[in-house]
């Protein structure tokens, strides 16, 4: 692998930092500005929104600029963003700095991918892709508890910092080993980007995206409280979990980004399969404390193995015209983050216990199976799958 592709990955984890970390600086965040916990989580509500809207309309509109510039300036307002944050005493003003962080992190993303899969064989987008989104992953097993850790001892303020000097550095990193220039293959055209998006089969491959997190999702965003009201353990233990849920999901996206170049929709069906048959084994046995633990250690690692096939199959499709496919599949990624927990919430306040968690991530697992499933007829895949070349053909 290229060290790009690790320098690429560093930054997704400075920036998946900020994006995780309030999770667990709600409380500091509400006595120091002066507003409501709930006003406060809509900080992470706004950081959802800009990633949703930032990477398609990003990436069009930086099309025709070198990939190692528009990652740089994307680098650096996100900085920007964060040293802005960090000094407003302003609750709405910090509001605005969240949004614009995020607007520019899913523009990384977009252009980050497609930087990724262009520097390597078609045979190793796979594991590349799981480099990249193995940023976001230890994020979630270091950023997000060193992020908590700093907030509550120095101040969320200091969080912030410690995130706008870590993506200082990859800012450097990004400029020592980037390719800079003309993109390769010539200047992308809009026409030939758009022309792309209208394969029926890139919407399907969206579907299992926006499906395949969902179902991961509605389940991890409640994993706090499961924990402590059913599954009985007390409030010490849920970082530990968590921290397994990390570890599942880093071994997961490992062993997806070795497999998925070569059976993309075997990695699908099996890592899908694997996400609902969990998620019941957690809808029934939520109160077994010992069941519970290891199935949500195996469902992190069942879900992350999907990340690379998902990814790869967008890039096969879009064929020449990555660009806007893949923005495209990071709005998707945000659509299943933010609609599958919004589903959860409402069975929760209409009285549901927290099993019901599971048995939705094993429904909403099921329809991304039959996505999974047409997707494969129409392509073709009788016995095994078309790999990622292949089907680029």
């Amino acid at each position: 692998m290229p060290p790009a592709i690790f320098v690429l990955g560093l930054a997704i984890f400075a920036q998946g930092t900020s994006e995780l970390m309030l999770a667990g600086l709600l409380p500091e965040l509400s006595a120091d500005l002066g507003v409501s916990i709930p006003s406060a989580g809509l900080l992470i509500s706004a950081f959802a929104i800009g990633m949703l809207v930032g990477a398609p309309v990003l990436a069009v509109a930086t099309l025709r600029r070198p990939r190692r510039t528009v990652l740089l300036s994307f680098l650096v307002v996100f900085v920007l963003a964060h040293v802005a944050g960090a000094l407003t005493p302003n609750y709405e003003f910090l509001l605005v700095t969240r949004v614009v962080g995020a607007f520019v992190y899913a523009g990384f993303w977009a252009v980050a991918s497609v930087t990724v899969v262009g520097l390597v064989p078609s045979d190793r987008r796979g594991r590349a892709m799981s480099i990249l989104a193995g940023g976001l992953t230890v994020a979630t097993i270091l950023g997000l508890p060193l992020g908590t850790v700093i907030g509550q001892h120095l101040g969320w303020r200091a969080a912030f910092w410690a995130v706008a000097v870590l993506s200082t550095i990859a800012m450097a990193g990004v400029l020592a080993t980037v390719p800079g220039g003309a993109t390769e293959g010539g200047v992308p055209k809009l026409r030939d980007e758009v022309r792309a998006m209208a394969n029926p089969s890139l919407w399907l491959a969206y579907a299992t995206t926006a499906l395949s997190v969902g179902a991961l999702l509605v389940i991890f965003s409640y994993l706090a409280p499961l924990l402590t009201d059913v599954t009985g353990l007390s409030a010490d233990w849920v970082p530990a979990v968590l921290a397994l849920y990390g570890v599942g999901a880093l071994v997961g996206i490992t062993i997806g980004g070795r497999v998925a170049d070569q059976r993309p929709f075997s990695t699908l069906f099996v890592g899908l399969a694997a996400v609902v048959v969990l998620s019941v084994v957690l809808a029934v046995w939520t109160a077994q404390p010992v069941v519970a633990v290891a199935a949500i250690t195996l469902l992190g690692a069942a879900g992350f193995a999907t990340n690379p096939a998902v990814n790869t199959r967008v890039f096969s499709l879009a064929g020449a015209a990555p660009t806007l496919a893949a923005a495209v599949n990071i709005s998707a990624f945000n659509v299943g983050i933010t609609v599958a927990p919004w589903i959860g919430g409402r069975a929760l306040d209409a009285g549901a216990g927290y099993s019901v968690l599971g048995w939705i991530g094993a429904a909403i697992g099921v329809l991304a199976l039959v996505t999974v499933g047409v997707a494969g007829k129409l392509q073709g895949v009788v016995r095994d799958e078309v790999s990622p070349a292949a089907s680029a053909r």
